[in-house]
């Protein structure tokens, strides 16, 4: 089996805008983003919601496919919410970037589905993507716990859906990488790297998680990639980065790219291709 290493959107969320904060002088685009990537000597890109595909014209998406094709780097095609009209178009774009999977975060802004509806939402979707062979990479965020999910996947049981493995997302409903990985695994299309660091408040009332580079927090990445390698299944391993900001955001835009340089120098001790 095959592990490719590649970088996401996310990996530079706040270069590229977080709703609520200021921007930095230099706003992260599309291009920028493919262009660090080729930089970094990566051959795979994952543009998620934070930086929207169905945003630009189809002439723009052509350039940047273009340009990736060019650079040698494939693109993976993100979206957020399950419902079949933001699904549909985002399926036609990830299979004119000949991605091969489209990486969807359920929830939206006024859309939480329940287990059923997600199966009945899923199966419904499905000849379409079987006909575009594309894969549906349902990621695990914050709502669902690891269970959950299980169920939902065996309930659809068709190979063209899978999980997006997030290292830290579980969190939010009380499960960390071991239980995740220990249920999720056999399904695991796709691989979010993100690692962290768990530290008492210095008041001792309480607990922090905050994100770190790649390889230094509390994420055993040997033992992860050993646990998933099992399986037998091809999968990008995708770096995403939780930074806390800094006072000035440019200094921010600064550490989330040395946090990126630091993660793909690290991770190559374990993914070699």
């Amino acid at each position: 089996m095959t592990i490719k290493l590649g970088i996401g959107s996310y990996a530079f969320a706040w270069s590229i805008g977080v709703p609520g904060y200021p921007l930095p002088d230099s706003p992260m685009r599309h291009q920028d983003f493919l262009q660090f990537a080729v930089d970094l000597g990566l051959h795979v890109a994952q543009i998620a919601d934070n930086l929207p595909l169905h945003s630009l014209s189809d002439e723009q998406r052509a350039a940047l496919k273009a340009y990736a094709d060019a650079n040698q780097l494939a693109v993976e095609v993100g979206t957020r919410g399950i419902q079949p009209e933001n699904v549909r178009p985002y399926l036609d774009i990830a299979h004119q970037f000949g991605s091969p999977i489209l990486r969807v975060v359920v929830d939206s802004a006024g859309f939480e589905p329940d287990d059923d509806e997600v199966v009945a939402i899923v199966t419904n979707l499905l000849p379409e993507f079987e006909a575009r062979n594309i894969i549906l990479a349902i990621e695990n965020h914050d709502r669902f716990r690891a269970a959950q999910l299980v169920n939902i996947l065996k309930a659809i049981d068709n190979p063209f859906v899978g999980i997006c493995l997030d290292t830290v997302n579980s969190f939010g409903s009380l499960e960390g990488p071991q239980v995740v990985v220990e249920q999720l695994g056999p399904y695991v299309v796709n691989l979010h790297v993100k690692d962290f660091l768990i530290r008492r408040q210095d008041h001792n009332m309480g607990f922090l998680l905050e994100g770190t580079p790649a390889g230094v927090g509390m994420l055993d990445v040997p033992w992860l990639l050993d646990a998933l390698q099992q399986y037998g299944r091809d999968f990008s391993a995708i770096i995403e980065l939780w930074p806390a900001p800094e006072a000035d955001m440019n200094q921010t835009a600064l550490k989330e790219q040395q946090w990126a340089r630091a993660s793909v120098k690290t991770l190559r001790q374990w993914i070699q291709e």
